[in-house]
């Protein structure tokens, strides 16, 4: 069975977020995890046919599959509109391994959705807005509970509130002992508002 939308979902009146409906149908099924709401808030979006994500939130069938049974069992399966096969920059795609390893090294061993959140954000990275747009998040908040959640030694190390797609590379280039920018310190640098900033 299919997580059904009612018509008048798809005619909100300007005011109301669209996504409330079907967030409010997976979170009535929630498990009482700690990514529930994260998830419910992305799937939503996915539903509505927001956010840079493939199908499945960038998961392996299986993966998505388990990922629902974990967290909203007994919930329908949401069914988004057909998303087009992503067009990423196959410069990134050679780095989305990288991503994943990355992410996962610092998982905080809580939860099993660490792993899949460690893929479907390192997916995010492959797109080209806010990785908390691109990830189906409703704000950059959201984003940075999730990090801090699941990834909370890594997180810490954006201690100076640098947006988390920059940030993430810049521990790639870290951790390969790459440094491209030029600047003595991002204090200083030309491109400071780039990097860090509000995201909204």
């Amino acid at each position: 069975m299919e997580l059904a939308l009612r018509p008048e979902a798809l005619t909100a009146p300007v005011d109301t977020d669209p996504r409330r409906e079907p967030y409010g149908i997976l979170m009535s099924h929630r498990r009482g995890l700690p990514n529930d709401d994260t998830l419910a808030r992305m799937l939503a979006t996915q539903v509505m046919g927001g956010g840079a994500l493939p199908a499945n939130l960038g998961l392996e069938f299986t993966d998505f599959e388990a990922l629902l049974a974990r967290h909203f069992p007994g919930a329908s399966r949401p069914v988004a509109p057909p998303r087009p096969t992503p067009r990423w920059d196959s410069r990134l795609v050679e780095e989305l391994g990288e991503l994943i390893h990355l992410l996962q090294r610092y998982r905080a061993g809580r939860d099993q959705s660490e792993h899949w959140l460690s893929v479907i954000v390192a997916t995010g990275c492959m797109s080209n807005d806010h990785l908390w747009e691109d990830l189906g998040l409703w704000s950059r908040r959201d984003l940075s509970a999730l990090m801090q959640r699941n990834f909370p030694t890594l997180a810490a190390k954006n201690d100076h509130d640098m947006k988390w797609k920059k940030f993430l590379y810049k521990q790639l280039c870290i951790q390969e002992g790459v440094y491209l920018c030029r600047a003595p310190s991002c204090a200083v640098c030309g491109d400071y508002s780039h990097c860090f900033g509000p995201e909204e």
